[in-house]
């Protein structure tokens, strides 16, 4: 039987009065109007608002922010002068105690309703002490306007580059040497590329700091080609000033807005990051993954400690990047299986486990599913970490989960609609304890941890 369409009680043009009564995922206000979803940027709960009609679909619709007729009470100035205009961030305007109830409700939800589970009573919480001034990476975009080179993020649901000199966001270091960086840029009219057109040189800059070494990497994005001799004179002249560990030029060639590619070489310096976390030290290349948040990822690896148990058996680290959670196992006793697709990360992993003397730490190259089983085969596996990117598991490595059948799954997540769906996918075990930790305040990106247990 073919399903009704219903017509939107609105159209596109039209004015409307809204009262926003929730947050959607994407941090957009959420209103009704007749029955009909509509959202509005940068709306808050509570906040009357009157807004334009700009598109409707059978199921919801979307609207421009005209004024705001009354202010949500949680509302607060955000301090950035290119906020709500810069997608990276979706909440700097709400109170930080209402983003957290934000993102608690965001993952309960989505277990709810997408994957059916009842999330426990009592679920736990670790807020960020330090909500500005963060983050240890900054990928920069580039655009060409005129004369001069924007710099930052994308704006919302666009590719054009909003540009911005100082990010709350990011350790301050970085944006030291982003705006040293364009100096030289502007100095030695570097081509800049363009993305619809597929033309220029110069695609983005990638820059890594670690607080606890003092240490930066920076990353210049660019297609085939060399940068002329006077930048690279400059560029090169004294990068200590920045206390830049290594500069280096990473290759992509590809028709994408992804900044980085597969190729690297060294113009100075080192071509990897020294970092800390605790007692630990971490290599990282330009384009490995590593939690942004520092301050927020020693907790959260102090929580997989503690829900972990390795005293009968081993612990499996499933896309584990440059060894982070394995090793902090390891340090605790644990004896460590890390397995990770990038092979540059997997790299760093090993020599991760070499810098800190961890020998119980083995690592392996390659997708998760292509080694479950031999590692289900040589010795009993006690716990299963899965840290996935934002899309979650593939389904044939949760199907390949009862051939391990580990003791305890523990299952940290970037993305609640991916983890719902994967736990439901997760036959034979049960949520036993489950917290959300804020690695991105002002943004909406949730982190959720979840211990699982046989049934």
């Amino acid at each position: 039987m073919a399903k009704i369409k219903l017509k939107p009680p609105v159209k596109p043009g039209d004015r409307l009065e809204l009262e926003v009564e929730t947050l959607a995922s994407s941090g957009d206000g959420l209103s009704r109007h007749e029955g009909y979803a509509l959202f509005v940027p940068t709306g808050l709960p509570g906040d009357r608002a009157e807004v334009e009609v700009v598109k409707t679909t059978p199921r919801f619709g979307t609207t421009r922010l005209i004024s705001l007729t009354q202010d949500s009470p949680d509302r607060i100035l955000a301090p950035c002068p290119v906020f709500p205009r810069c997608g990276g961030c979706a909440l700097q305007s709400l109170n930080y105690e209402k983003q957290m109830e934000f993102k608690v409700q965001w993952v309960i939800d989505s277990l709810e309703r997408i994957g059916k589970i009842k999330p426990p009573d009592d679920i736990s919480t670790l807020p960020a002490e330090q909500i500005y001034h963060y983050r240890n990476k900054g990928s920069f975009a580039l655009q060409k306007t005129g004369s001069r080179v924007r710099i930052g993020f994308f704006e919302n649901r666009s590719h054009d580059v909003v540009n911005s000199d100082q990010c709350d966001t990011l350790l301050p270091r970085i944006n030291e040497v982003k705006e040293w960086v364009r100096l030289l840029l502007d100095r030695h009219k570097i081509s800049i590329y363009d993305e619809r057109a597929h033309k220029g040189f110069l695609r983005g800059l990638v820059v890594r700091h670690s607080e606890s070494t003092g240490k930066t990497l920076l990353g210049l994005a660019t297609m085939p080609g060399e940068f002329p001799p006077e930048f690279l004179g400059d560029l090169l002249e004294d990068p200590q000033k920045l206390q830049l560990s290594g500069i280096v030029q990473n290759i992509n060639a590809e028709r994408t807005n992804i900044i980085l590619g597969e190729s690297s070489r060294t113009l100075w310096g080192e071509d990897t990051l020294e970092d800390r976390l605790g007692e630990l030290t971490f290599q990282l290349s330009l384009n490995s993954f590593f939690q942004v948040n520092p301050y927020q990822t020693t907790k959260l690896y102090d929580l997989v400690r503690d829900w972990a148990s390795f005293d009968k058996g081993r612990v499996v680290d499933a896309y584990c990047g440059v060894g982070g959670i394995g090793l902090w196992l390891a340090a605790a006793g644990a004896r460590v299986a890390g397995v990770e697709e990038n092979p540059k990360a997997a790299a760093d992993a090993r020599i991760n486990a070499g810098i800190n003397r961890l020998e119980q730490c083995e690592f392996f190259e390659g997708p998760i599913e292509s080694h479950m089983q031999s590692l289900a085969k040589a010795e009993p596996v006690q716990t299963l970490i899965f840290d996935p990117p934002r899309k979650g598991c593939s389904p044939e490595v949760l199907q390949a989960v009862p051939e391990m059948n580990p003791e305890k799954i523990i299952y940290i997540s970037c993305n609640p609609s991916t983890l719902a769906r994967d736990l439901d996918l997760l036959d034979g075990y049960e949520v036993a304890k489950l917290c959300v930790v804020d690695m991105f305040p002002q943004t909406s990106h949730v982190e959720t941890a979840v211990l699982l247990v046989r049934k």
